[in-house]
């Protein structure tokens, strides 16, 4: 099984450095966000070696097109290499263990073996604990 990371952020602070090299991300939105933390926090996550960023939660199409604006704007505006390419998806209208479900078992690069998965759940309070039992629980789930 891929080694599954959790980062908790509240809306508006600093994200860390990372260092993991690449990795998929399952964005975790509880709180509304500005859109220039959103843009922040995108770029962050480009930078940081995301190739496969899936957001869950309110607003969660202005993060897929975020990132994906980040993912331009990284080469500007010209040709992404492939293995630079960022895959993204919005899970608005399904639970969260489906979105958990489908970062385990099918988003998959095309071009690089991703085997690290960061939770970055944008809320108040960590739910560290919750969310990777959640997200334990649908990588085991069959369907």
């Amino acid at each position: 099984m891929d080694e599954i990371c959790y980062l908790h952020l509240k809306p508006g602070q600093t994200p860390p450095e990372l260092g993991v090299g690449p990795f998929k991300a399952v964005v975790v939105i509880d709180q509304a966000v500005t859109s220039e933390w959103r843009h922040l926090v995108s770029a962050w996550l480009v930078r940081s070696g995301c190739l496969y960023m899936m957001a869950w939660g309110p607003d969660c199409s202005l993060w897929d097109d975020s990132v994906d604006h980040a993912n331009l704007a990284e080469f500007d505006y010209g040709d992404i290499p492939d293995d630079k390419f960022v895959m993204t998806t919005w899970h608005d209208s399904e639970p969260l263990s489906e979105a958990f479900w489908f970062a385990a078992h099918t988003a998959h690069h095309p071009d690089v073996k991703l085997k690290r998965t960061l939770i970055v759940d944008i809320a108040q309070g960590d739910r560290r604990r919750q969310l990777l039992a959640e997200y334990d629980q649908a990588a085991h789930a069959k369907i």
